[in-house]
């Protein structure tokens, strides 16, 4: 549910997760990078590219990653990154230009890599950035190394196991975790419900979820972070927690 629509979109699970949790075993064809590249192809990524070479980041991105700084005393300098699907890579770029010393992206599609190595290389920041390509966290979180800041911007309503994959978010993150997720109400729940039977009339998979707002939070809290911030907004809402000293 992009602050334009009713349907979520930006990273390779954009609030359209398989039908079923995904197992651990990587020849689960629900986990396969091609059945996510089906909806979040290069089309798709390069519309969003042009949107934030126009636009830059929206501005629940802008929150994302003033909360980040927050958490960090103020200044991301030297920070480690790990974004679980980032899309194009928007966020970790804006988070690189500010200071941040290395960022790390989990995706599910391939749909993403062509315009995501184009901004980076434009911007002079390749050097500085890793994609890693078909890396379920949840599912196989030591293929991961832990990281300063961990992002998940419309991700978590895309799988549906938010345990697992909060809870494996949570325990990647030194210093701080922030999420974004859809509030949970009628209008939600029914956009949610009606995108839902329009893939499925198309034969796709994917689904979208909305999970217990306080459920996730407790999620967090559970794995050893605190909750520091709850920001309820209309389409998107965030969290933000740090681990405390």
């Amino acid at each position: 549910m992009p602050e334009e629509s009713t349907v979520p979109h930006t990273g390779s699970m954009s609030c359209c997760g398989p039908s079923r949790p995904t197992g651990a075993d990587p020849n689960d064809p629900r986990r396969r990078p091609d059945a996510y590249s089906a909806v979040f192809n290069s089309r798709f990524s390069t519309s969003v590219a042009r949107r934030f070479e126009r636009k830059g980041l929206t501005p629940i991105e802008r929150r994302i990653v003033a909360f980040a700084e927050e958490a960090l005393g103020g200044s991301l300098a030297g920070a480690s990154v790990l974004e679980v699907g980032g899309g194009v890579g928007e966020i970790q770029m804006d988070m690189l230009a500010r200071g941040a010393g290395h960022a790390t992206n989990l995706e599910l599609s391939d749909g993403y890599e062509a315009e995501a190595a184009r901004l980076l290389k434009e911007a002079g920041l390749s050097a500085r950035a890793d994609r890693l390509l078909g890396v379920d966290l949840a599912a196989t979180p030591d293929a991961v190394k832990p990281a300063d800041v961990v992002v998940l911007h419309r991700v978590v309503c895309c799988y549906p196991d938010y345990e697992r994959l909060l809870g494996a978010a949570a325990a990647k993150a030194r210093r701080a975790l922030v999420f974004s997720h859809p509030p949970r109400n009628v209008f939600t729940r029914s956009g949610i419900a009606a995108t839902n039977a329009f893939l499925a009339l198309g034969g796709r998979s994917f689904r979208g979820f909305v999970h217990s707002p306080a459920a996730m939070v407790s999620t967090v809290r559970k794995a050893g972070l605190e909750p520091v911030l709850q920001r309820k907004g209309r389409v998107w809402s965030i969290v933000g927690a740090v681990r405390p000293a």
